[in-house]
């Protein structure tokens, strides 16, 4: 992630922020040095995050419910359930955690990371550095959304 760190200096968009986290929790939990109720903690900060991080941009000056926002992006509304349990409930088991963790990673894939495999973000050679200008100006309209 160190290219999209100089790409965006400190402003790092949301998908790649909320990738990071995700994946730093899979990275976590292959370690096995954190117990099962450390990781849904961990899991749980990060599915919360991705959740109202995503949604929060779609919010107006009405409240309008997380269920029909992740609607309107296509997040699967259990996701979202999820999310209020960990806010709001008792504690998910540890494999809805990380059944969760794969489909949003799976959604960040789809709907952010796919635009971006064409751009070749970290490995421009220098004669390809004017023409790749353009494909960069509009990926990082594109980005717009997450920042």
């Amino acid at each position: 992630l160190s290219c999209f760190t100089f790409r965006y200096g400190p402003k790092m968009p949301l998908a790649v922020d909320c990738t990071a986290e995700l994946i730093r929790c899979k990275v976590l939990d292959s370690s096995g040095r954190l117990k099962s109720h450390e990781l849904i903690l961990s899991y749980g900060l990060a599915l919360v995050r991705f959740v109202n991080l995503i949604t929060e941009r779609k919010q107006k000056m009405v409240s309008i419910p997380l269920r029909q926002l992740a609607r309107e992006v296509d997040i699967p509304i259990w996701v979202v359930d999820l999310r209020h349990e960990l806010t709001h409930g008792k504690l998910p088991r540890l494999a809805l955690c990380r059944k969760g963790c794969d489909v949003v990673l799976d959604w960040l894939r789809k709907t952010y990371w796919s635009r971006q495999l064409g751009n070749n973000l970290c490995e421009e050679s220098e004669d390809e550095e004017e023409e790749q200008e353009g494909v960069e100006a509009n990926a990082e309209l594109d980005s717009d959304a997450w920042e």
